[in-house]
């Protein structure tokens, strides 16, 4: 029996953001933790219902071997303080899809338009990492702004969920959803959503990792998670930084 020993490495500029959400004409904040890689021109942030969720070891693991690719990441919460601590006694946030996909696209303008320093993202080389509920609300989002959003990853995603609140028809960027060999219902749901909804997706693959579970994580099958987002972010990252280039090129 192999032991595989996952250590997660913290980023030196890693920070705590704090992101305005207005409700009510009121103004609260959202927190996120968020790590900028040396020289990075790409970001990914994760879809979180809770903002517990952005301190797992799970998807810390996975933010660490992108920012040690060169990709910064966000970890975000998408509830507020106040809803948080209701949603502990009702629940009646963290399965709120369309207000989480809000959340998710008022946190990707912040990025585009409000935070990103010295225009570091200034080419959409933006991305979308989500789990379980959290990969529908992803893919919410970026529907709604596909124009935003360069590339998406769900690890063990309830993407199904997504259609019932969109047709996902939108949704251009490249598309990659990975799901635990033992999770037959999941494997239907995502197979469905990539035949049947991602229809104006031209790049889009369904990755069953063998002898893993639903959220995958497995140790060693986390690893295979966070290698397989990774080279699915900076390859298509690449892409569309070259692309951009070109049409500068091309208007100059």
């Amino acid at each position: 029996m192999s032991i595989t020993i996952i250590i997660i490495i913290l980023l030196e500029n890693e920070n705590i953001v704090r992101i305005p959400i207005y409700k009510e004409y009121k103004e609260e904040k959202i927190e996120g933790n968020l790590a900028i890689a040396e020289s990075s021109k790409s970001l990914v942030i994760f879809a979180h219902a809770s903002g517990r969720s952005r301190f797992s070891p799970r998807n810390q693991f996975v933010a660490s071997v992108l920012n040690n690719d060169g990709v910064s990441t966000l970890l975000v919460g998408l509830l507020t303080e106040r809803e948080e601590k209701k949603d502990v006694i009702t629940k009646e946030y963290r399965n709120n899809i369309p207000l989480l996909s809000e959340r998710l696209i008022a946190v990707t303008d912040w990025i585009k338009n409000r935070y990103n320093p010295s225009n570091t993202f200034h080419n959409n080389t933006l991305g979308y990492f989500g789990s379980s509920i959290g990969s529908a609300v992803a893919l919410i989002a970026a529907d709604k702004q596909c124009e935003n959003i360069s590339a998406i990853v769900s690890s063990g995603g309830r993407v199904d969920l997504a259609s019932k609140y969109t047709s996902l028809s939108q949704i251009t960027c490249p598309t990659l959803l990975l799901v635990g060999e033992n999770d037959n219902s999941i494997i239907e749901w995502n197979r469905d959503v990539i035949n049947k909804q991602l229809v104006n997706v031209l790049k889009k693959k369904l990755i069953i990792i063998p002898q893993s579970s639903h959220l995958l994580e497995e140790p060693e099958k986390l690893e295979e998670v966070a290698k397989y987002a990774s080279g699915w972010f900076r390859c298509y990252f690449q892409i569309k930084e070259k692309s951009n280039t070109n049409h500068k090129k091309n208007n100059s």
